[in-house]
């Protein structure tokens, strides 16, 4: 976005009450929409969290505080009601057991291989699992399988505290109830084996579940079906001998189980030829069922939690694909920049370059002014300073600090003042404009200073008849705050750049408020400065180039304006540009539809604006957002280095542009804060733009405090300082 001046004049009250009232909401809005998007990618990052590999994380504890019974026991142990006891599978029985799914892979193939060959099975599920995959669980608990608890994110609960036991406990069951509208009674810890594995780290684990209702199943069979280790070896490992009865475990999730499907097709066969019954655990006890019914609250938090996470799936997806677009744009706009903007120096620096014949009559220098007593000084002696023959009129707008009598008071040649009633800045400017005695016009803030070659560079490209307004290259003078850099590198790479690129294609979206020129012929076609945006410098723009005329960019045009200093200034000021340029974009929209001059505007140029002011900046936080996204959850080393590819290229860029400038290159020091900090604070602003936009609010213009400090490099030193005590109010 180009840069822009505030509109002079009393605040608009917005519609429905006063701003003071209305605007804490519009700041609140776009905060809670960006920490709900945070909210739903770190909910689908948690739910989407790794699985480890099903062994141990911590080496195994002594065995002397487990009682031998549960050594020596079965692999179901039952603690409920302070019982210790343990038992085993009939023989002939085999209760096969599948941990970490459901997987939308390879669960299904498990389940199309048990009901082929009308078997059954316990499916010990986490809640990560089966809140992405509800479905999976349903058609589980529908074809007569049962399932159990597996905790919600797979940790070895041996090294956790009850409080983090009851969370994993409760959120797998919340995510069953969810998914299939049942509780599950039967739990397995994460890393568990056989009975005889039980130690005094997982022992008081298995104590404490069994107070909370469960029994614990472990196993006495294991397939090591996790291994690969061939489907041969799967069935081996899974077969019991002497025809006892077994607790068999297998997965159907956590990687590739082919050898798994495989084997099972042909275990079930083969071991029910023998005479093996596949049964759920409860079946093979002569017991009553694991699952009991949910229904009530519990069911509707369930449901709710499942409604969440896939959301937060869908929310993702999305994000992806809005990344990918930004992402594809962002590089498209740099590789433009880059491109076009080396064509636009090249061009206007090759030796004997001209626009036409030179332009030497005098032009009208217009000043707005509104309460600008602590600026108008400097700005008005760096006009006197001039190069180029001018005439400056200072249109004061209803100053009450007594900005028109401190020029009056100068007694300089060539200098009018202009006193009218509060009216607004393009008020401000048609008046100058009626006023003015030359053909060529142009305009500055009362902020502003110009170095002595300004105005002589800024109206050169008038020699070409076709050219109808003029785009300097306006700075910032007060660079040395934080804030004040972060702004330099945006002025310098993203306003200047871009008008480069924008001239080549002939379609520059702001001629800035700060400095620029036109023909007065060209302003009277289009009927002068309109008030019908907040963003008049774009109105005016888009209406020259509708109305045929070239705009362009004269890069040693420069002109030191003074930049917000606190945050606070800074928000009000972008705000009212970004809500302008929508409004400005929304009133020449007939432009895309028309033919001429003006639909080669609104089919090539409002769509660039629209992209590249107002949809991509409003998506390039996703960057910072998959960043975070990718450090908390992972891969967090491929996260960062693409995220430091991206601030590399941005870096090329700005490099690019400071060279183009001739500007230090010390200022890019701050770069990367800027990245992560300023471009945030943009992203709210246009939201809450948006915000104001879609729901039809009127925006207040709010006049930014100066300081008068910005002076042009090199350029006149004011004879003297205004004092504080000299700035009455006009009586």
């Amino acid at each position: 976005m180009a840069s822009r001046t505030r509109r002079h004049g009393p605040a608009t009250p917005a519609r429905g009450g006063s701003q003071r009232r209305r605007l804490p909401m519009r700041l609140l809005l776009p905060m809670l929409l960006l920490v709900a998007l945070v909210a739903m990618l770190m909910l689908r990052g948690y739910v989407h969290s790794e699985i480890l590999a099903d062994h141990r994380v911590q080496p195994e504890a002594a065995t002397d505080k487990v009682p031998e019974k549960i050594l020596d026991g079965g692999p179901v142990i039952d603690t409920r009601s302070g019982r210790t006891t343990s038992l085993k599978v009939p023989d002939h029985h085999i209760v096969l057991t599948f941990d970490d799914g459901p997987d939308p892979t390879w669960t299904p193939k498990v389940l199309d291989v048990l009901k082929k060959h009308h078997a059954h099975a316990v499916f010990f599920v986490t809640g990560t699992m089966t809140s992405q995959h509800p479905d999976l669980v349903k058609r589980i608990v529908d074809e007569g399988n049962e399932v159990g608890l597996h905790t919600f994110d797979h940790p070895d609960l041996s090294y956790q505290s009850k409080s983090r036991i009851d969370w994993e406990l409760s959120q797998n069951q919340l995510a069953l109830a969810g998914a299939a509208g049942i509780r599950s009674s039967i739990f397995r810890p994460p890393y568990s084996s056989f009975a005889d594995a039980m130690d005094n780290k997982s022992w008081p684990v298995t104590q404490y579940i069994g107070t909370k209702g469960y029994l614990t199943v472990v196993n006495n069979t294991d397939s090591e079906d996790w291994q690969k280790p061939g489907v041969d070896k799967i069935i081996k490992n899974a077969t019991p001998h002497g025809g006892k009865g077994a607790v068999v475990l297998m997965h159907d999730s956590g990687g590739d189980r082919h050898q798994t499907v495989q084997a099972l097709d042909k275990f079930l066969p083969e071991m029910q030829r023998k005479g093996y019954q596949f049964d759920n655990l409860t079946e093979a006890l002569d017991a009553p069922s694991a699952l009991t019914k949910v229904t009530g609250v519990n069911l509707w938090k369930g449901k709710a939690w499942i409604f969440l996470v896939q959301a937060s799936d869908d929310i993702t997806g999305a994000m992806v694909v809005a990344l990918a677009v930004v992402g594809s744009t962002v590089i498209g706009r740099f590789v433009l920049m880059l491109l076009l903007s080396g064509i636009h120096a090249r061009r206007v620096r090759r030796k004997g370059f001209r626009w036409g014949p030179p332009v030497t009559e005098p032009v009208s220098v217009l000043v707005p002014a509104y309460n600008e007593a602590k600026c108008i000084e400097n700005t008005v002696r760096s006009l006197m300073a001039s190069e180029h023959p001018i005439e400056v009129l200072v249109i004061d707008d209803g100053s009450s600090d007594g900005t028109a009598r401190i020029v009056e008071a100068m007694g300089l040649p060539n200098v009018r003042v202009v006193r009218q009633l509060n009216a607004g800045k393009p008020a401000a400017l048609n008046r100058g404009l009626a006023n003015a005695r030359h053909d060529i016009i142009v305009m500055m803030d009362g902020d502003t200073v110009f170095e002595p070659a300004t105005v002589r560079e800024l109206v050169q490209p008038f020699g070409d008849p076709k050219v109808g307004a003029v785009a300097g290259n306006a700075k910032v003078g007060n660079r040395d705050s934080l804030i004040g850099a972060w702004q330099h590198i945006e002025y310098v790479m993203g306003f200047n750049l871009d008008r480069r690129m924008y001239d080549i294609m002939r379609c520059m979206p702001t001629i800035p408020g700060a400095v620029g020129a036109f023909r007065r012929s060209a302003l009277e076609r289009v009927g002068g400065m309109s008030d019908d945006t907040l963003a008049e410098d774009t109105d005016i723009t888009m209406a020259m180039h509708r109305d045929g005329w070239r705009v362009v960019y004269a890069e040693k045009a420069r002109a030191w304006t003074e930049a917000p200093e606190t945050v606070q200034q800074l928000w009000s000021q972008r705000y009212r540009w970004s809500y302008g340029t929508m409004q400005a974009i929304w009133k020449h929209r007939r432009a895309i539809v028309e033919k001429g001059p003006s639909g080669r505007f609104g089919r090539v140029g409002l769509p660039m604006v629209a992209l590249f002011m107002v949809v991509a900046p409003l998506l390039a936080p996703l960057i910072d957002i998959f960043l975070l996204y990718g450090v908390v959850f992972g891969p967090t080393q491929k996260t960062i280095v693409a995220w430091l590819g991206v601030l590399a290229v941005q870096a090329v860029c700005a490099a690019y542009a400071f060279r183009l400038d001739r500007e230090r290159m010390t200022h890019l020091i701050s770069l990367p804060l800027q990245q992560i900090l300023y471009r945030q604070l943009m992203y709210v602003v246009l939201l809450q733009s948006w915000i104001t936009a879609l729901t039809g609010g009127r925006l207040r213009w709010q006049k930014l405090r100066r300081t008068g400090v910005v002076e042009a490099p090199g350029g006149p030193v004011p004879s003297h300082r205004t004092r504080s005590s000299d700035r009455r109010p006009v009586a």
